[in-house]
């Protein structure tokens, strides 16, 4: 190598100290992700807004822009609810999401690349909108006739989808800032932020979203509309963990002729999942299409936020994915309360959990004591012999009797059997 050839190796240095220089510390507040690369190539749809981009990730895509003049609009209803209140002017908001720029971007897991201007202008207009289709959710008679959102066009259904999507969301301290500034509160008989969230969701999410479930949580800390949605089935009680070396979980069939009984838990909490004594109880789950959208998305946000041993989600998706693999193991929990089925077939239902696609780590598996006990259940040969007797030889009262009076026989026969062979002893 000739001189002309050789490195500068002091330039170099330099140039690679700048860039070390410039990097930006990785923040505790950061909540917000883009789903893997192949959770998107896989099932991009369930990660991509439908109508409506709420902070900085999808915002500006030529598809969603038809919803920012409905976002204009809500701001515009947004402010003059709270000039009725106190009169608090446009600059004040503008202030408030100003000062706070810098926690709000922290939150995002990448460098969001819009300038200050354009970034809290979109904030302001997300935020709002948000604020609003809360308020407008709880007081119908703020929805005006041509709402387009509510009323007319009715794009609430595709928006419910849209926030609660993993890459769809703004920081919910920013959400209660505008909405305490504002004081719309006194329009809304006095509830709060979460409060308004908690009906807005239960309206929809009614079997996740539970009537008590902010008796039940702590929400003080909650960071969007997707960890709320988690925090509602945060696990009540602590995991009790048990050494298993591989995740084998029978299937609801397999449990059922091994003589499992199934019965409804009465807790609101899905990960209530509790086997005692022969019997397998299981919290009431609602199985629809939307469904796979709110768990992939839990499951993922866990994946890119959570440390191992707090996979509650993933957990509840992995057991429930195992005991439904086929049309029958879902006719089974059917037939005992524990799900409703809304898809167009059993076989329809388990394939929705099928393509779930989870794994889980069997050193912190949530659910690792449950499983330990349906397997030795399971492989107990005494309890599949009794259940196939009662299955197959006592499942109706005419079978039980036919059986019992084949046994009296049997026994009868054996008797004579016994005497004649004494009374010819005696001879």
């Amino acid at each position: 190598m000739n001189n002309k050839d050789q490195l500068d190796v002091k330039e170099i240095a330099m140039s690679i100290r700048d860039d070390l220089a410039n990097l930006q510390p990785l923040s505790d507040n950061c909540c917000i992700y883009r789903a893997p690369k192949r959770a998107q190539k896989l099932h991009e749809k369930l990660y991509t807004p439908r109508v409506v981009s709420i902070g900085p990730l999808h915002h500006g895509k030529e598809e969603l822009k038809a919803m920012e003049e409905h976002k204009r609009r809500y701001l515009f209803d947004f402010l003059q609810l709270s000039n009725s209140s106190n009169g608090v002017s446009l600059e004040s908001y503008i202030t408030c999401i100003e000062k706070n720029e810098g926690k709000v971007r922290n939150c995002y897991a990448e460098t969001i690349e819009l300038e200050s201007e354009k970034f809290v202008k979109m904030m302001l207009l997300d935020a709002t909108f948000i604020i609003m289709l809360l308020v407008k959710h709880h007081v119908s008679q703020l929805q005006s006739s041509n709402d387009r959102i509510y009323r007319i066009h009715k794009k609430i259904y595709d928006i419910r989808h849209d926030i609660i999507l993993l890459e769809n969301q703004v920081p919910f301290f920013i959400l209660e800032e505008l909405f305490q500034l504002s004081n719309i509160a006194g329009s809304v008989g006095g509830l709060s932020m979460i409060e308004l969230t908690h009906r807005f969701f239960q309206g929809r999410w009614d079997s996740w979203v539970t009537k008590d479930i902010l008796k039940e949580n702590d929400f003080s800390q909650v960071k969007h509309f997707l960890d709320f949605l988690r925090i509602c089935q945060r696990p009540q009680r602590p995991k009790q963990l048990k050494e298993i070396e591989k995740l084998m979980i029978p299937t609801a069939t397999e449990l059922y002729h091994a003589g499992v009984k199934f019965e409804l838990h009465p807790s609101g909490n899905k990960l209530d999942i509790e086997f005692d004594n022969g019997i397998l109880k299981i919290p009431h789950f609602r199985i629809e299409k939307e469904v796979e959208i709110l768990l992939r998305n839990l499951q993922t946000y866990e994946d890119c936020h959570c440390d191992p041993g707090d996979m509650h989600i993933n957990d509840y998706i992995v057991l429930i994915g195992k005991l439904l693999k086929s049309g029958k193991d879902v006719e089974i929990l059917d037939e005992s309360g524990m799900i409703e089925n809304w898809m167009q077939n059993n076989e329809a239902a388990a394939t929705l959990f099928c393509n779930m696609d989870c794994t889980a780590d069997p050193e912190n598996f949530y659910f690792s004591k449950v499983v330990d006990d349906l397997n030795s259940y399971e492989k107990s040969t005494w309890h599949k012999w009794i259940a196939n007797l009662k299955q197959n030889y006592f499942n109706t009262p005419w079978a039980g009797i036919s059986v019992a009076a084949a046994v009296i026989l049997l026994v009868l026969t054996l008797m004579q059997t016994v005497c004649s062979f004494l009374q010819l002893a005696k001879a």
